[in-house]
């Protein structure tokens, strides 16, 4: 396995590339502050290269992430569109429900109901569910895969699917590290469970990346996290720019190419290049 180039800025390698397809929370914000120096990248990239997409796996929609980013100090001016797992589940839930209507039980917090609202889908308890919705837990500050153990089970006994609208295990908030929907789905899996995933590292998303980019020949992907960002662009073909100090950071021991190749052969994973942190 190829070990990844260590560059100090994506300068290095943007002029290889016409379209940046950019994480998020981790690499432009933790869940709090943008972090400056990343915004500017993508500005400078979009003045001077091609054109900017930011491809995240929250179970919302745009317009949800861009009040967050007013919120948080993300200019709006450093990316061209935002494509999110939670529009992608919510295509899908559309279609469900235009079958003949849909009775759902949604777990996960209320902040994520745009992902349903409007789509004429019956939300009810579990017992009278046909589908399961999982944005996450219902308060991702306490709770964890633990505290579903009673209610993962019930919903295996009954045999209902769980849709899962962020793929993502963890994530960091602040600096702390909060669980996300995929570690549910994980654990819903684990039991038997059966799951549809919407976002990264699973393919439909990159098919909606690649015609928002309208099939752009060199794009990048830019990510923090091994078993999303880098396991889906590699499976889409896309080169991709490993982000050290974001979901990994304490398994990135030293910041060698010698310790990178073994993290990523770890996770089977490649990256053509890797930084700490993403700056022009």
């Amino acid at each position: 396995m190829p070990a990844p180039q260590l560059i100090p800025g994506l300068s290095a390698i943007a002029h290889d590339y016409d379209t940046l397809i950019c994480d998020v929370w981790g690499v432009l914000h933790n869940g709090a502050t943008a972090f400056a120096p990343a915004c500017a990248a993508l500005k400078n990239f979009r003045d001077r290269h091609g054109r900017v997409i930011l491809l995240s796996n929250a179970p919302r929609l745009a317009i949800d992430l861009e009040e967050q980013f007013r919120r948080f100090g993300v200019p709006l001016d450093c990316y061209d569109t935002i494509v999110t797992s939670g529009a992608v589940a919510r295509e899908d839930l559309a279609r469900r429900a235009a079958q003949g209507g849909l009775a759902m039980h949604h777990l996960g917090p209320a902040r994520d109901h745009g992902v349903f609202d409007g789509l004429g889908i019956t939300l009810t308890d579990v017992a009278g569910a046909e589908v399961i919705l999982c944005t996450g837990p219902y308060n991702d500050e306490v709770e964890g895969p633990d505290d579903y153990k009673d209610m993962l089970a019930e919903l295996k006994a009954r045999g209902l699917p769980m849709l899962c609208a962020n793929p993502d295990l963890v994530v960091q908030r602040g600096g702390k590290l909060v669980y996300c929907a995929g570690a549910l789905a994980k654990a819903y899996e684990a039991i038997g469970g059966a799951v549809v995933y919407y976002g990264k590292p699973h393919l439909p998303i990159y098919v909606h990346v690649r015609a928002v980019s309208a099939g752009a020949p060199r794009p990048l992907a830019i990510g923090d996290g091994m078993h999303t960002d880098l396991k889906g662009a590699n499976a889409a073909g896309i080169d991709a720019l490993f982000i050290a100090d974001g979901v990994h950071g304490e398994d990135v021991a030293e910041f060698t190419e010698r310790h990178m190749t073994e993290l990523f052969a770890g996770a089977g994973v490649t990256a053509r290049a890797a930084m700490r942190a993403l700056v022009w």
